[in-house]
């Protein structure tokens, strides 16, 4: 077989991160041990870890102490919003939450993959968007680059590769829009 995928070849881009190793080797560490082993109630002190680690978090937001945050500084989250057990904000690139907006448990969202077309498999990112009132029910995964329109409804275990309009309810793998949400 053609080569077609050389791992040895891969360079991860400048500054791809977005701060140093060492920044992210603290949060990796603030994470595992002071973020995952607080109390359910203390939503306040993990806001403040995430906050002290760049990420803009508005106020009355829930995050639970099980969600996994790659790197806080690509990370905005607005007023009012649940994050719930076992999130996964894959933030190698920027991820934008709006307000009133609920991202349940074990949901995914990934922004960013890898060129499977490149020998050298290289990385890129890209922004996910998830605007005002929207609800992710349980383990729905949104990929890189997806912007999901205000009061949009995603139903559980769906797989979200393309962007979203407003106020729909849409479910599946792939997604697939039902219907409105409201004013049928």
């Amino acid at each position: 077989m053609k080569e077609i995928q050389n791992l040895e070849k891969f360079k991860l881009p400048k500054n791809f991160r977005g701060k140093n190793a060492f920044i992210v080797q603290l949060w990796w560490i603030v994470q595992g041990f002071f973020f995952k082993n607080s109390p359910q109630f203390m939503y306040g002190f993990r806001n403040f870890l995430l906050r002290m680690f760049g990420a803009k978090i508005g106020k009355n937001v829930i995050i639970r102490p099980s969600v996994k945050v790659t790197y806080p500084w690509k990370i905005s989250i607005g007023d009012s919003c649940w994050i719930g057990d076992d999130v996964v904000l894959y933030s190698l690139g920027e991820i934008e939450i709006g307000n009133n907006v609920v991202i349940s448990q074990k949901s995914y969202l990934c922004a960013a993959s890898h060129d499977y077309l490149k020998l050298d498999f290289s990385i890129f990112a890209k922004k996910i968007v998830i605007n005002d009132q929207v609800w992710l029910a349980t383990d729905v995964f949104v990929a890189p680059g997806i912007s999901i329109g205000e009061g949009t409804v995603v139903g559980a275990r769906s797989s979200v590769y393309k962007n979203l309009p407003p106020n729909k309810i849409c479910m599946g793998s792939p997604v697939k829009i039902i219907r409105n949400r409201v004013g049928e």
